[in-house]
């Protein structure tokens, strides 16, 4: 470990100038998923691709039901019917004056039709008063045939969506640098393209280490906890975007932890350990991974810091395996590494996306507290909070200690205070980070 201090901007400069974006790929809709298109996509027919209805009723011309009232009905001859998926009346078939087809909504508008009267304005072909709703064909044939009473009047091109009212050829559908989420899926679907060109999602494998650690579910006997940092940082690392491998805890033995590093590269983008990164006579992570190095690549291996913060003053980076996959090395307490991860590997994730706003949103807040934060000088400290943004204010939750994760359960921000600060009085505006 070096005897300098790093501030929190240098680890994180270090961090992104050594991550490059993951090289695009193409894949089917499904898979691509929360990932980043590197590519702008143009549509290629338009969107609907044909003049259809928005209703279930019949397609008219505007002149043959103009002055229609239920005392005084529009008396049309139905010609047909046209359902969502036909290609329409046949070529010889058009709406010619004094007719009507049936149509259904999606359907294809019929040549000669200038509009669509819903259902509800007619009497659906029965001879009575107003319908409810349109009957279908193999209930009611009739209603596809015979007459039908018109009680409405309708404006040109009512209840009809035009031809490329949603997207025409050549618009941009999508820039690249989106995210692919559900919406973009279905867009993507119905403009017909099957593949996208995008960046993956990076795999994460999250490590955690202590001989002390047990699997939540199972019985804890002396000196024994619960290993909840893979858990927290596993879901972390899926929250931000990436596919995310949690490990097992590994006991405090340097070539188990090496050994178990070395078979996960396979399935890694990025590796991330939780502690072993201290001073400890323990702490196998530095043991296991001070003598790993690229010899190829200079300034390879992974090199084992203090930072100018609290918490999380140990940290590790550095590049591991043949194919210099990024290892971040964080401390083992919960608030400490779940911080850690959001300063450090979050935005090493975002970047290997190819996302180009890496981290996450800052605002400033009023600080809310009835007596004045203390903070060591010379560190950076990140408080858990909470954030009221119709107020501006942010309010501490629980204590300072790297240890307290309940409190990290309830905060939806992190207080920063920065190193030149050694007390924030009540009402401080303050930076917060916000994680939610």
């Amino acid at each position: 470990m070096s005897s300098t201090i790093w501030s929190v901007d240098e680890h994180l400069e270090d961090i992104l100038a050594a991550v490059r974006p993951l090289e695009p790929i193409e894949l089917q809709l499904p898979e691509a998923q929360g990932c980043v298109l590197v590519e702008d996509v143009v549509v290629e027919i338009a969107l609907p691709p044909f003049d259809n209805s928005s209703m279930d009723g019949y397609a008219v011309r505007v002149a043959d039901v103009e002055g229609a009232t239920e005392e005084f009905p529009a008396v049309l001859t139905v010609i047909g019917d046209v359902a969502a998926g036909d290609a329409g009346l046949s070529d010889d078939q058009r709406v010619g004056p004094g007719e009507a087809a049936r149509i259904m909504t999606g359907a294809p508008l019929p040549a000669g039709a200038e509009a669509v009267v819903p259902v509800e304005w007619t009497d659906g072909g029965t001879g009575e008063g107003p319908a409810a709703t349109m009957r279908a064909h193999s209930d009611a044939p009739e209603g596809a045939a015979g007459e039908v009473r018109v009680h409405r009047p309708a404006e040109a091109r009512a209840h009809v969506r035009a031809r490329g009212s949603d997207v025409r050829p050549g618009d941009l559908a999508l820039r690249a640098g989106s995210v692919i989420g559900p919406p973009q899926i279905g867009l993507l679907a119905a403009i017909g393209r099957s593949t996208v060109k995008v960046r993956p999602r990076p795999r994460v494998v999250v490590i955690s280490t202590g001989s002390e650690l047990v699997q939540p579910g199972e019985e804890l006997t002396g000196g024994q906890i619960y290993d909840s940092n893979s858990f927290a940082l596993t879901a972390a690392a899926r929250e931000a975007g990436a596919i995310a491998y949690r490990v097992g805890a590994v006991s405090d033995d340097a070539e188990t932890l090496r050994a178990t590093i070395e078979d996960q590269l396979i399935r890694a983008d990025i590796v991330v350990t939780t502690g072993g990164v201290s001073v400890g006579a323990y702490d196998v992570v530095k043991e296991a991974l001070s003598s790993v190095g690229d010899e190829d690549e200079p300034g390879g291996g992974v090199d084992f810091r203090k930072l100018a913060m609290q918490p999380g003053k140990p940290q590790g980076f550095g590049s591991i395996g043949p194919d210099h996959t990024p290892l971040l090395a964080l401390p083992g307490n919960p608030v400490s590494s779940y911080v850690s991860f959001e300063l450090f590997v979050r935005p090493a994730i975002r970047t290997l996306m190819g996302l180009p706003d890496v981290n996450r949103p800052t605002a400033r807040a009023s600080l809310v507290t009835d007596k004045a934060l203390s903070s060591p000088a010379g560190r950076r400290q990140f408080l858990r909070g909470t954030y009221d943004a119709e107020a501006g204010t942010v309010t501490p939750v629980g204590g300072s200690g790297s240890h307290l994760i309940a409190a990290l359960a309830q905060a939806d921000a992190l207080i920063v205070l920065p190193e030149d600060v050694t007390s924030a009085e009540p009402g401080a505006d303050t930076e917060v980070i916000l994680l939610r």
